[in-house]
């Protein structure tokens, strides 16, 4: 089933590609067909390792514990929902390449295999690319290009992690990148931080985290709105999914070493990115520069490394991407209404569009981490364990909620209350926007009172990362 999960985007992207007639109705019913068989993985997918290259020992090997199901849920809910978003806006091969991004991350949140790891980590960047480039604003092309400049340099270094772990495996018998294989490895301690530092560089890059996150905001002021939900909800979590799974799984020892520097990474980037967001005129760039922010929270709690943290930024992960997704649609039903991004152009929205408006500061506040919605449980547990970790680190991420307040309801303020500046009527959401929306802000109330069935798919996953990092201090 694991296979089948990943072969269906990828066959409906060959398809929808080639289709001469309704290649949009393809492509939807393909990523129904995906969202299907996710929801049948979640009960009946056993493992998958059949040898693929013996001499490198490298296996198609396929496995999906509690993590993997929310992120494989996240991937397989969002996509039918952007295309249904991008329905007026983009052509066959938007549609094709969105797909064929859905089978590199799945195959991504799936890989039991390193080398297999690395090459749907590397292949995402293909259709990204595309996305970008051949959709979106003006300056669409040169966003494109900085967006693949990163990414290749993060996938650059990783390919060196890649080589040391096939070093190291070889020396101890028989090389092997089996993910299960190379936990169990004696790595010397110089050897294991060189592997770190190059795994968490990629990771960083990807997520991303400052100093290497420049490509954010261009990317997301430039692309529309669909690809950036996916670039942002689906793709960059595989930054974070990455120092899970391989820097605490794989190097747990080295990225102890290394906590201290990642502490102040993530602090900078949850200030920093908040207070850039503060500044910004244009919609979008505000939007990409939260998740600056946000992301500097969930690399806090992953690295701080307690059952809080880490359960938290699971949860945050998938909360992150349900309400970042929805602020980003909601944006771009706006802007198709007033022909422009800049907040300074909009005015006075409320009376003309309230379900617009309600819609947009129900998303905004959850980003913001209100009660009773779900983003607000995740920032608590990462806070909580921001506060083991050291007092001062708790004292600076705490501000990361005061900041999220003023950039959303300065924001809802400028463009939905006021005097009207409307040249022409403009239109509230329609039943077609209203279908993409509500499923969203649903799961954004749902599991702000009810984040039980989250936790429960996180928890199993945290404790044997815990035991393992706590046994190597």
């Amino acid at each position: 089933m694991l296979t089948i999960l990943v072969l269906v985007p990828f066959a409906g992207a060959l398809i929808t590609a080639v289709m001469p007639a309704r290649p949009k109705a393809w492509a939807f019913g393909f990523a129904l067909a995906t969202l299907i068989a996710g929801i049948v993985t979640m009960f009946t997918a056993p493992d998958t390792d059949l040898v693929w290259i013996e001499p490198l020992g490298v296996h198609w090997a396929l496995e999906m514990d509690g993590f993997g199901k929310l992120m494989v849920m996240l991937t397989v809910v969002l996509v039918p929902l952007v295309m249904v978003a991008a329905v007026k806006d983009h052509d066959k091969r938007w549609y094709a390449w969105a797909l064929a991004l859905e089978a590199f991350a799945l195959l991504t949140f799936t890989a039991g295999d390193l080398f297999l790891f690395y090459i749907a980590f590397e292949a995402t960047l293909i259709p990204a690319y595309f996305m970008i480039g051949q959709h979106g604003g003006p300056n669409r092309a040169r966003a494109a290009l900085k967006f693949l400049m990163f990414q290749l340099g993060g996938g650059l270094v990783l390919l060196g992690a890649l080589i040391g772990f096939f070093v190291v495996s070889s020396e101890a018998g028989s090389p092997s990148y089996l993910i299960s294989d190379l936990a169990q490895l004696d790595i010397g301690t110089n050897a294991e931080r060189w592997i770190f530092v190059a795994m968490f560089i990629a990771f960083a890059v990807k997520a991303p985290l400052f100093p290497v996150h420049t490509w954010l905001a261009d990317t997301t002021e430039q692309a529309t709105t669909p690809t950036s939900v996916l670039l942002v909800c689906v793709l960059d979590k595989i930054g974070t999914f990455g120092m899970i799974r391989l820097c605490l799984g794989l190097v747990p020892e080295a990225s102890a070493w290394a906590t201290p520097v990642v502490v102040v990474l993530a602090l900078i980037s949850i200030v920093y990115g908040a207070v850039l967001a503060i500044g910004q005129d244009d919609l979008l760039r505000l939007i990409g520069l939260t998740s600056l922010s946000h992301f500097g929270l969930i690399t806090l709690g992953i690295f701080a490394a307690t059952r809080e943290g880490l359960v938290g930024a699971m949860l945050y992960m998938v909360n992150h991407g349900v309400a970042t997704a929805a602020m980003f649609l909601i944006a771009g039903f706006l802007i198709a209404r007033k022909g422009t991004a800049s907040i300074s152009s909009m005015r006075g929205l409320e009376k003309a569009t309230p379900v617009l408006a309600g819609s947009f500061l129900i998303a905004g506040l959850a980003t913001a981490g209100l009660p009773g919605l779900s983003q607000f449980v995740s920032e608590i547990l990462v806070l909580i364990s921001a506060f083991d970790y050291h007092w001062l680190v708790g004292v600076i991420a705490v501000t990361a909620i005061v900041l999220a307040a003023i950039y959303v309801l300065w924001a809802y303020q400028r463009i939905f209350t006021g005097p009207a500046q409307l040249s022409r009527p403009v239109s509230d959401l329609d039943r077609r926007e209203i279908g993409v929306v509500a499923p969203l802000l649903v799961a954004l109330l749902f599991f702000g009172f009810v984040p039980g069935p989250l936790i429960s798919a996180a928890s199993p996953v945290v404790e044997p990362l815990v035991n393992v990092i706590q046994a190597g201090e």
